[in-house]
């Protein structure tokens, strides 16, 4: 799977970022090759996907067994691939995070993206959730049924969300940061959820821009603790990877996967996968992330050979 973290890694816009050489990437899916002495629950052979911390992006990956989950028998590889760190991340912030309820609305950004179109299926898992959603204008067809209300991103959503809901809503997933909190912030009702678990803002070019990252730092509202109180607004960060990987938190990840596929099982949630790339297409799967082309998740497949290119 390729996510948006992984640009992130690549220009170095991430706390600690690793030393080189690297194989990058946080999520795959496969099959058994082989097994540590003392592993249990799975067998050579088996259909799997797994969280791996760094070095997903390969043909052999080894990561540990409490990261690995048995796919089901009608989900391809390339699902599979395109399953955990969306869904993950959209079920724990909605459920886990923010208490997500029978009648409640949710703004959400990049509605097009992997995490996006989780959260649109996950939302209409629940009775009566309204979803607001920003995207590029260009993916709005085909992207209309899976959101209630739909924004251009780069148009003031923040007035045409009060439009529509006077008093804002209920849960704000940013995963742009930047001017974007303040207005998320602005926009939660009482009792609200305002989450953060991305800065894609910070993304701009090919490197690292010390000046896109300070101008993002800039722009973020100072959170007053007092003016939380008095508004009774709830301000949250979520990071699936350190909670799995710093944080020691794989056996609550692994009773959320076992909601998820249930969900998949009973055919009520469904990764949306936008395209297969060749290892060797990597920069232009990466370029395609970039200016957010995609609609769903982006796959690189091993077994792929790459695309001629039309002269």
């Amino acid at each position: 799977g390729l996510n948006f973290i992984d640009l992130m890694v690549r220009q170095g816009n991430i706390d600690n970022p690793p030393k080189t050489p690297l194989v990058p990437g946080f999520e795959c899916s496969g099959i058994v090759e082989a097994l540590g002495d003392s592993v249990k629950g799975f067998e050579i052979g088996d259909r799997v996907m797994a969280f791996v911390n760094y070095n997903a992006w390969a043909e052999v990956v080894c990561t540990p067994v409490e990261f690995v989950y048995k796919i089901p028998d009608d989900m391809s590889f390339s699902e599979a691939a395109a399953f955990p760190m969306n869904f993950v991340t959209a079920y724990m912030m909605l459920f886990e995070v923010a208490n997500l309820r029978e009648g409640m609305s949710v703004l959400v950004h990049s509605a097009g993206g992997g995490v996006g179109q989780a959260v649109a299926q996950l939302c209409s898992t629940v009775p009566n959730v309204t979803v607001f959603g920003t995207a590029s204008s260009f993916k709005h067809e085909a992207i209309k049924d899976s959101v209630t209300h739909l924004f251009d991103r780069n148009a003031d959503y923040v007035q045409e969300v009060k439009r529509i809901s006077t008093d804002g809503v209920d849960i704000v997933l940013d995963c742009l940061c930047g001017e974007n909190t303040g207005k998320g912030l602005s926009l939660l009702k009482p009792l609200g959820t305002y989450i953060l678990y991305g800065s894609s803002n910070m993304v701009t070019g090919e490197t690292k821009s010390f000046f896109s990252f300070a101008k993002s730092w800039w722009q973020v509202e100072k959170v007053n603790p007092i003016k939380l109180y008095e508004e009774n607004k709830v301000i949250a960060g979520f990071s699936l990877l350190n909670l799995l990987f710093k944080q020691n938190r794989g056996g609550l990840i692994k009773s959320v996967m076992d909601k998820l596929l249930n969900l998949y099982t009973s055919k009520k949630i469904k990764p949306v996968v936008d395209s297969l790339w060749a290892l060797e297409e990597v920069k232009e799967a990466m370029q395609r992330i970039h200016d957010r082309g995609n609609i769903g998740k982006l796959i690189l497949d091993v077994e792929k050979a790459p695309t001629p290119l039309v002269s």
